[in-house]
């Protein structure tokens, strides 16, 4: 047997069948519904959604819509964005193994202007229902709800303009960093496509400099970002490891995605080249930083819960103590620790589809859980809760996505034929 990437059909693409294409819509559907009856539920003053004065202000259904809109545009903004990262990650590092499965991740980057239109505009609508320091009486003296704390983190959302006055700083951000990564994606994009059609090195030199570059901006983007969309939801609350946490929990569930994706295809009999080493390699990934996510969880949890510094540990007590979230706390680690941690301990489990497939679904499930942790309780209080809203809004963002990246799969050859690595890729063996 002549042992060369010749052997195989590097043009080959993915076919995204029609049926495919209605079982995905079909699910997005059906999210759609379930969505519809959460808000239906939630109007008529069903589950935790009826009004009630909560710190002094009514609530009202929507905003448990807006706080799911938010969940999942962080959430699938993320994995977007891993995506990408990874796969700079593999140019930068001058990594071989990953080549043959390079085009998968560079395709959930199709989301990234989607999600930031989704960003921005749920921002401008929901901003007042989600974030406690958009509202002006904070930041007035002579106001009984001058929060003086607050104040004195206005600079950071609102300069160059009064503090209270309008977001621009925090908004400048968010579009700086949607730009960037946007340009990013393109440029490593374009460059992969001709440099399957060039063949050489110069592109590969190209792309190991951009993906640097990209790494660079994505090393301080990610962390602010967190800051900004998700740890500013408990203004008065502060963690130094919440980028680093943020980023761990984006990580693992993007990795989660690309392995499904790659099992899928090889399922399905595409990535001919890729072997059972491939798919150990993934699943060592995914086990790895699962268990760099939990040793970030548990740093975190147990620096600030056992300093017992009251504005520090409120974090934790507000989810602990409360009947709505303190369940998902013990959900979110058996979902994202334990269960991943002994179902692919062993080498054996790392190389079996079946056992990654169940895996990596429950991880993308566990992850989800993660951000809603980190999300309703600071929005919504008690009022919050797992229910047909959240089934609803996750079916269709995950819908969604899927599609995105998939369409994006089917336009190009899955293989990048003339990548300068490709036979070290069809060789990769431990």
């Amino acid at each position: 047997m002549a042992h060369s990437t010749s052997n195989y059909n590097l043009d080959q693409k993915f076919d995204f069948t029609a049926s495919l294409k209605k079982s995905i819509m079909t699910v997005l559907v059906i999210g759609a519904v379930i969505l519809a009856f959460g808000i239906i539920t939630a109007m008529l003053g069903g589950g935790h959604d009826h009004a009630n004065e909560s710190g002094g202000h009514e609530f009202h259904w929507y905003q448990r819509l807006f706080a799911n809109l938010w969940i999942n545009n962080v959430y699938f903004t993320g994995i977007a964005i891993i995506g990408v990262f990874f796969f700079a990650l593999q140019y930068a590092a001058q990594a071989g193994w990953s080549t043959a499965i390079l085009r998968i991740p560079l395709s959930f980057g199709n989301w990234l202007p989607f999600a930031a239109g989704l960003m921005i505009v749920t921002f401008f609508v929901a901003n007042h229902d989600l974030f406690h320091w958009t509202h002006s009486y904070i930041f007035d003296k002579d106001s009984p709800e001058y929060d003086k704390l607050i104040d004195g983190k206005g600079a950071f959302f609102y300069w160059p303009m009064e503090n209270g006055s309008f977001p621009i700083f925090y908004i400048l951000r968010m579009v700086l960093f949607f730009g960037f990564w946007v340009f990013f994606f393109n440029k490593l994009k374009s460059l992969a496509f001709e440099e399957d059609i060039q063949g050489g090195t110069s592109y590969w030199r190209k792309l190991r400099t951009w993906s640097a570059l990209f790494i660079i901006f994505f090393a301080v983007s990610s962390s602010i970002s967190a800051w900004d969309w998700v740890m500013s939801i408990d203004t008065h609350w502060f963690s130094t490891m919440f980028g680093w946490y943020v980023f761990a929990s984006w990580f693992v569930a993007g990795l989660s995605a690309i392995t499904l994706v790659v099992v899928f295809l090889k399922e399905k009999g595409y990535l001919e080249m890729v072997n059972q080493n491939h798919i150990h390699d993934l699943g060592k990934f995914v086990f790895a930083f699962s268990i760099f996510w939990t040793y970030i969880w548990f740093s975190q949890f147990l620096l600030i819960y056992y300093a017992n510094i009251p504005e520090e540990s409120v974090y934790f007590v507000e989810r602990l103590q409360s009947d709505v979230y303190s369940p998902f706390i013990f959900v979110n680690l058996v979902l994202n620790f334990f269960l991943p941690f002994l179902v692919l301990m062993t080498r054996d489990a790392k190389r079996h589809a079946i056992f990654l497939k169940v895996v990596c679904s429950i991880i993308i499930l566990g992850h989800w859980f993660d951000f809603f942790l980190m999300v309703q309780p600071g929005t919504l209080g008690h009022n919050g809760g797992f229910g047909l809203m959240e089934i609803g809004m996750l079916l269709v963002y995950g819908a969604a996505f899927t599609l995105v990246a998939l369409g994006a799969l089917a336009k190009k050859p899955l293989i990048a034929k003339n990548h300068p690595m490709l036979e070290e890729s069809y060789h990769h063996h431990i």
